[in-house]
């Protein structure tokens, strides 16, 4: 390792629905998430509730990844929305839909539930957040939910959460919870192409 390059080896992978290996036929096909039979290993019992939220919670399976990285106890992730939502992390609208992750929060929340440091960026190049990992720092970062297809042309940018784990001189690693095999886990993109996707903020976690 140099100065200018850093991995975190080992950081686990979790996509927000119940089955890494579902992902695709849940977003390419519109399968029934409870399908997969998995569904209910983050936590939850009500089929409802499961397949309005895990479409939502990139966020929380990206914390999710970095305290279990981390060692540090938590709930499971149904669980760990409940307590989101009485922090104000998510909003609900009168619309039936939901604002949310907020940052700001969401930083209050995460550290004192789990005693990390959590800054938020609101403005910040995709290199700059990149150059603060380091032994005891990854990052949260948002992105276009197309970042799946990074060979593809992109109609947007941001609007989805994705953990940073490593970085070198000309791009980033990382896991994207909605992510669909081979850019699922551990996947490596260069800044010229991550940019394409990066909305301009995110989040460190430090540990």
């Amino acid at each position: 390792m140099t100065e200018s390059a850093l991995r975190h080896a080992g950081v686990p992978y979790y996509t927000q629905w119940g089955s890494p290996e579902w992902v695709r036929d849940i977003v390419e096909r519109q399968c029934d998430p409870c399908d997969d039979p998995h569904w209910q290993r983050s936590g939850f019992a009500d089929p409802q509730r499961y397949r309005f939220w895990a479409r939502r919670l990139c966020g929380l399976t990206c914390l999710e990844s970095a305290l279990d990285y981390w060692r540090i106890d938590h709930a499971p992730r149904a669980a760990l929305l409940d307590e989101a939502l009485r922090h104000g992390v998510y909003r609900m609208r009168e619309d039936g839909g939901v604002d949310g992750l907020i940052y700001q929060p969401f930083a209050r929340w995460a550290g004192a539930a789990f005693g990390i440091e959590v800054d938020v960026l609101p403005q910040a190049s995709l290199e700059e957040i990149a150059a603060r990992l380091n032994a005891e720092t990854l990052a949260i970062v948002s992105v276009s939910p197309e970042i799946r297809y990074p060979e593809r042309p992109n109609q947007r940018q941001g609007g989805h959460l994705i953990l940073l784990h490593g970085r070198d001189r000309d791009g980033v690693w990382f896991h994207n919870p909605s992510g669909i095999a081979p850019h699922q886990a551990d996947v490596y993109l260069p800044f010229a192409t991550m940019t394409r996707f990066y909305a301009g903020r995110g989040m460190t976690l430090m540990r």
